[in-house]
């Protein structure tokens, strides 16, 4: 879908309940059909030309960006002049929030193209639109793109608004459905993959009657609850078991065709007045689900998921905070690439959904809502029936050049399993819910009264973070604190976990390495217990391997130019047994430009304050290490390294409507601004490696951005580049140079006998 186009659908949201059975909730809002019904608040038109809006610009949340409105049939934006909050909480309305909180000036947003379709606008806050507040008239205007006005406003959606870069569930009247398990060794365990289907009536529960009930209406709550597929009942037992209940049925004749995505989108029939006598020759339905790999608990399952996953996916998610959401890529031709959003819907959203072993698709969301991928696009106008085994059986278009761009990634949010996790950790004594001191219940099982404890800070980094933020439903990792004495404002003092050591991808710190209960911390007072900064967003480097393939050369540099090189260990080993400053160092130089691809700023950990001076070559290191250069042998042996601290981040070239925020002139902030890159030109010093030592030979040179973890990024798994050298002792050939994560497993294994780094996540 492109942006600005008007989804068919209604906005819903989710809740989440700690209870051991599992629910769901979608918003009780729904859309109503026909003139007579009350529409929802919130103006979205206007007399005259129908007119859209939205937000754009870098770097921004989903709730604040410059503004762009559609008048005319063309997008253009809104002058600063005379800018005021009440003009805010009218754009703000309409773009679906209740209110703004605030407005930007100046462009902050970047430089918009195209008209200024208003200047001077001069609004009361109540007008219904825009069109009704003061202004010099539409496409009059005496301003440039470097006065474009933003908004920020507040995070709650206006209920019922339909949004264009989310396409959501529309509800009827079934709102909230659970699955009530009843066999005593389900009550306990989760996720509950089997049970009666009771959905929300008043203050309870009630159930649905079984007759006609049939397998395409399981496999939409399986859907619903977070599992790909369901499977044949016992149904005899549970009429025994209802035969004694008290039953009270609320839906009858449900027909389903199995690629709804909620039950209220089936066709069904109220029980009306007194329904004690309803469902004579029934019994309320009853489901079984068959979880995904993910969620699989017992062995059979985990050895049965295992045979049916032989051969890698040729599908993954990307960039999401969260299990089951993420940027879509697809494997073609050996190479992972993404899907373009045009008409991109619910249906084709729960293909890959159920394919990668979730439920459902809850949000299908359009406009690179989950970040920028890299590489090709290899899809383009998804239509599936919601049938299909894989996306790979759904009809599509190839890409041509002018079809689409990356800012086009299509996205999922799919149903998972209720596990619970979520109520097994919580955050104390932070500024806002995102941050905190960590604390972890302990001994919850079998109905006992969990105990709360504190995690040791000892080896506590972002990874561990991340996983935190993940389990709370926080979104990504800011930082990992290893000292919380700030946060001092809970009463638990106790330590319970210590030597948590996690890959990244964990749902819960449980599933993390750790000491067990045989605790082993250094410091077991409160202010070394870990903390969290946790955030909706987060950046995502990655470095532009065809510029390292093309710049990539050998260069004898004299010994008395290298003397800053040396003193900033740019140089290996051996240089210091030299006989300065006679003789050269040989060298292999590149470019490297490492793009910010995802949706908040890469900043350095490390506040101005502690930033480092080097007299030598006159600028501040803002991160200790932010590359690592290695020389490999085909099986993986180092032969040749340079660690890189940053000279200096900052943004060099950025993409057409995004503004720079960061130079190294003047002591000026450091970062890399979403949609810009940071250049370290081959020709400047320690932008290489010393290979004197390095004999003629087949090598793997290999890169890998902000190897250390040092800055939160929402993914690691694409930090890493390597590609193939052929070395004669005079000349050097680089070819083959990719991202580690951006090609098959199969193309991995071809293109040497050491994979390499794939990623920066050391196993």
């Amino acid at each position: 879908m492109r942006p600005g186009s008007t989804s068919q659908a209604a906005m819903g949201s989710c809740g989440t309940w700690a209870r051991q059975e599992l629910l769901v909730l979608l918003s009780g809002v729904w859309l109503w059909v026909g003139s007579a019904q009350p529409t929802p608040p919130g103006p979205t038109h206007t007399p005259g030309p129908q007119l859209k809006f939205r937000l754009a610009g870098y770097p921004r949340k989903h709730n604040e960006g410059r503004v762009e409105v559609f008048y005319n049939d063309e997008w253009g934006t809104i002058c600063d002049d005379d800018f005021t909050l009440a003009n805010a909480h009218v754009l703000c309305r309409h773009l679906g929030f209740v209110a703004a909180t605030g407005w930007a000036h100046s462009a902050k947003y970047g430089k918009g193209v195209g008209r200024i379709w208003l200047d001077n606008v001069n609004c009361a806050g109540g007008e219904k639109s825009i069109g009704d507040c003061k202004h010099r008239g539409w496409g009059n205007s005496d301003c440039s793109h470097e006065e474009d006005a933003g908004v920020i406003c507040k995070d709650e959606r206006i209920p019922g608004f339909k949004d264009s870069n989310i396409i959501e569930t529309e509800q009827s009247h079934v709102e909230e459905v659970r699955l009530r398990p009843v066999v005593s060794g389900a009550r306990r365990q989760l996720p509950v993959t089997e049970g009666i289907v009771e959905v929300r009536y008043k203050d309870g529960w009630a159930q649905i009657c079984d007759e006609g009930w049939d397998g395409q209406n399981s496999r939409v709550i399986c859907g619903m609850m977070g599992f790909p597929a369901e499977k044949k009942v016992n149904r005899n037992f549970y009429k025994l078991f209802t035969e004694r209940q008290q039953l009270n049925y609320r839906l009858h004749s449900v027909s389903c065709t199995g690629t709804e995505v909620h039950l209220s989108m089936c066709a069904f029939e109220f029980y009306r007045g007194n329904a004690s006598a309803a469902c004579g020759a029934g019994m309320p339905a009853v489901v079984s689900c068959v979880p995904g790999p993910l969620f699989a608990t017992g062995n059979a399952h985990k050895k049965k998921q295992r045979q049916q996953q032989q051969g890698q996916p040729r599908i993954r998610l990307k960039g999401g905070a969260k299990v089951g959401e993420g940027r879509v890529e697809v494997l073609k031709s050996s190479e992972w690439g993404t899907i373009c959003d045009d008409r991109w819907n619910l249906l084709s959203a729960s293909v890959v959904c159920r394919e990668l072993g979730f439920g459902s698709a809850k949000e299908a969301l359009t406009g690179a809502r989950m970040g920028q991928g890299m590489g090709p696009i290899h899809m383009n106008e998804v239509q599936c029936l919601g049938t299909e085994k894989s996306l790979w059986s759904c009809p599509f278009k190839n890409i041509t050049q002018e079809d689409c761009k990356h800012t086009e990634d299509a996205a999922v949010r799919c149903n998972i399993p209720y596990t619970g996790y979520e109520n097994l950790i919580r955050l104390s004594g932070g500024r806002s819910r995102f941050e905190g001191r960590v604390e972890v219940a302990v001994g919850a099982g079998d109905g006992d009264q969990p105990r709360w404890g504190l995690v040791c800070g000892e080896g506590w980094g972002t990874l561990e973070a991340m996983v935190a933020c993940r389990q709370l439903g926080l979104g990504f990792a800011n930082h990992g604190l290893q000292e919380t004495w700030y946060w001092d404002a809970s009463n638990v003092t106790e330590m319970v976990l210590s030597g948590v050591k996690c890959a990244g991808h964990e749902m819960s710190l449980s599933h993390c390495q750790h000491h067990g209960t045989s605790l082993n911390c250094r410091n077991t007072g409160t202010r070394f217990a870990a903390g969290v900064i946790c955030s909706e967003t987060a950046s995502d480097l990655l470095l532009h391997a065809p510029l390292v393939q093309e710049t990539a050369y050998i260069e004898d540099r004299p010994l008395h130019m290298l003397y800053c090189a040396a003193e900033e260990n740019c140089l290996s080993s051996s240089a210091r047994l030299a006989n300065w400053p006679y003789g050269h160092r040989r060298l292999l130089r590149f470019s490297s430009q490492i793009h910010n691809n995802g949706r908040a700023d890469f900043r350095p950990k490390a506040g101005r304050h502690s930033w480092v001076w080097h007299e030598c070559h006159r600028h501040y290191h803002s991160m200790d290490i932010f590359t690592h250069y290695d020389i490999l042998t085909p099986n993986g042996t180092k032969v040749a390294e340079g660690h890189k601290a940053s000279f200096c981040l900052e943004d060099t070239e950025c993409e057409e409507d995004v503004a720079k925020r960061y130079e190294c002139a003047n002591f000026g902030e450091q970062g890399i601004t979403v949609g810009c890159w940071d250049l370290y030109r081959h020709d400047i010093d320690c932008q290489w490696i010393d290979i004197t030592d390095v004999k003629p030979g087949n090598y793997i040179l290999q890169v890998v951005i902000n190897p250390n973890f040092e800055v939160a990024e929402s993914d690691f798994t694409n930090n890493a580049m390597k590609c193939n050298c052929k070395y004669d002792g005079h000349r050097i050939w680089v070819h083959s140079c990719h991202i580690g994560d951006a090609l098959s497993e199969e193309a991995n294994k071809r293109f040497e006998q050491y994979p390499g780094q794939l990623n920066n996540q050391i196993s």
